[in-house]
């Protein structure tokens, strides 16, 4: 499972996942659309009651026609013409509230799913420009905690003064009706799954590891599995924004967040604001390219983290950075012989999938190398891997508790949904791996046999790679860093050669995503774009 997430969405290795989601399950009723808009608006559960509510939505009656983008079916007004009631959710200065959606956008009367959404109004002072709708990735990543947690309070001043702050968690993430698959237990097991199978006896094993997941999965949500697709997501969205009374809708997209943004521009066109997609996907790939390309893309990381590793004192991998990537693998293939203890108070030890897992994680954030530095000398000098551990732990969004948050479990079900899967057997998985291996002979194994886990979905998919145009709608910046571990560069080369409208902004480092992460340049050039709606004139490099 890959995940494409802003590394500001990552929780610290060191500090415990904060928000363990609800385990109650929420009926999805079925009746007529009066019916279903009529019901009570309840707050999902990380948005605690209290305080006045507070009535928003379209500023004028017979606002929802309005907003109907064009070629929208009529029977969708009355979603459009809802009122959210906002309240205080336990966050000071931010509100939350809960968006209805039909669950199925070609039957709008039969059923709906609820959406958790939260905002933090402008501060002010100067114009209002409406609200500025995030999401970090994933998919499965929470916009609501994104949002809470660092857009809200770390973003510029002067977006966070013009703009209201808003996210909605997307349906089957987080607060939003969640998707689960396997308790905390179970997935301590899953997560300890031999993901480079040595023997038949070992790839059963893995086989039968995904077939639990897809069966959890199906098991807890087989109405919604159906319909966590981006393309719903992003009618989502578009939705939200006529609700809140926005003309056009202002985005900020990161990671996975740019296909999520790209597909709502090419939804609606004619609704596209200004909007930045940090770390962009590539929406005309086929699942296997795309996981051949992250694939290359860890590696070109890893190679940076490999040059730098060795002009430090405490580089436990040698000192040519060559062989670092050859001196990993056999630390990894020792691990999957005799994993070493962590002092874990569930008993789990250090095996080569959490391994390997704790140095992806380090991968995404060049400030997380020192820690992987550290982890790794501990756990290859003196048989302590708690550091390698709590690094695969942030990956996974698992608490001190044994508890994870649904990410894994969403991400399975978007990606699953969104592309036919890359292999169907373990077979065709054997044939690809001398191209993964030459991709990244580091992690290509493991990442081959990750790609299999859609194979066995209770669900079939539902979309297909296809280019993304949104011809009329207004300059979207497309944002790439030169050696982004998870989404390459080449992604936003593709994803800005594909948008109409498209302006490439690009930045010569390190690390996933680029906005709020150091560069002055890129800082500016975003800000200057989203407060002042300053596109640049072509494309930038920073």
């Amino acid at each position: 499972m890959h995940i494409w997430r802003s590394t500001s969405a990552l929780p610290a290795p060191a500090a415990s996942t904060p928000g363990a989601r609800d385990r109650r399950r929420r009926s999805r009723r079925a009746g007529t659309l009066g019916a279903l808009l009529g019901a009570a608006a309840l707050l999902v559960s990380a948005c605690s009651s209290g305080g006045a509510a507070e009535p928003a939505g379209n500023p004028a009656a017979g606002a929802a026609l309005a907003a109907l983008p064009r070629s929208t079916p009529a029977t969708l007004a009355p979603y459009y013409d809802q009122k959210l009631s906002w309240r205080a959710c336990g966050v000071p200065g931010f509100q939350c509230a809960t968006l209805k959606a039909p669950l199925d956008y070609a039957k709008p009367d039969a059923g709906e799913t609820r959406l958790a959404v939260a905002r933090k109004k402008a501060t002010g002072p100067g114009e209002r420009l409406g609200s500025l709708l995030v999401n970090p990735g994933g998919p499965g990543g929470s916009a609501i905690a994104y949002l809470q947690q660092y857009a809200g309070i770390g973003y510029p001043v002067d977006v966070r003064a013009r703009y209201d702050m808003v996210a909605v968690d997307p349906r089957g993430v987080a607060r939003s009706e969640p998707v689960e698959c396997l308790d905390g237990r179970q997935m301590d097991r899953y997560t300890q799954t031999d993901f480079t199978p040595d023997d038949e006896k070992e790839v059963g094993e893995l086989v039968d590891a995904y077939k639990r997941f897809a069966e959890g999965c199906g098991a807890d949500a087989p109405g919604l599995l159906r319909h966590v697709s981006t393309t719903e997501a992003a009618r989502d969205m578009d939705l939200l924004r006529g609700v809140l009374g926005d003309d056009k809708l202002a985005y900020v997209g990161a990671s996975y967040g740019t296909f999520l943004g790209a597909t709502y521009a090419g939804l609606f066109p004619d609704r596209v604001g200004r909007m930045v997609l940090d770390g962009a996907m590539d929406p005309s790939l086929p699942a296997r390219r795309m996981n051949l390309d992250q694939t290359a893309g860890f590696e070109t990381a890893f190679r940076a983290f490999a040059r730098d590793c060795v002009r430090r004192e405490d580089c436990p991998l040698g000192d040519e950075a060559k062989k670092v990537g050859t001196n990993l693998k056999a630390f990894f293939r020792k691990l999957d012989a005799r994993p070493v203890s962590t002092g874990d108070a569930d008993g789990r030890k250090l095996g080569e999938s959490l391994a390997t897992t704790g140095v992806i994680a380090a991968m995404y954030d060049e400030g997380a190398w020192p820690t992987l530095r550290d982890a790794l000398n501990s756990a290859m000098r003196e048989n302590d891997g708690s550091g390698l551990l709590a690094l695969s732990d942030s990956y996974y969004e698992r608490d001190a508790d044994g508890r994870y948050t649904n990410l894994m479990f969403a991400n399975a079900a978007v990606n699953c949904l969104d592309l036919p899967s890359a292999f169907s057997t373990p077979e065709e998985v054997r044939k690809a791996l001398p191209a993964f291996e030459k991709a990244s002979p580091v992690f290509g194994e493991g990442l081959a046999w990750a790609t299999l886990n859609c194979a066995y979905w209770p669900v079939a998919p539902t979309g297909q790679p296809q280019r993304i145009e949104a011809r009329g709608a207004a300059p979207i910046l497309v944002v790439g860093t030169t050696r982004d571990p998870a989404t390459p560069y080449r992604w936003s080369q593709a994803l800005a050669r594909q948008l109409s409208s498209a302006r490439l902004l690009t930045y010569d480092g390190d690390g996933h995503t680029a906005y709020g992460r150091g560069s002055v340049c890129v800082d500016r050039t975003i800000n200057a774009y989203l407060v002042r709606g300053k596109a640049p004139a072509a494309d930038k490099r920073c």
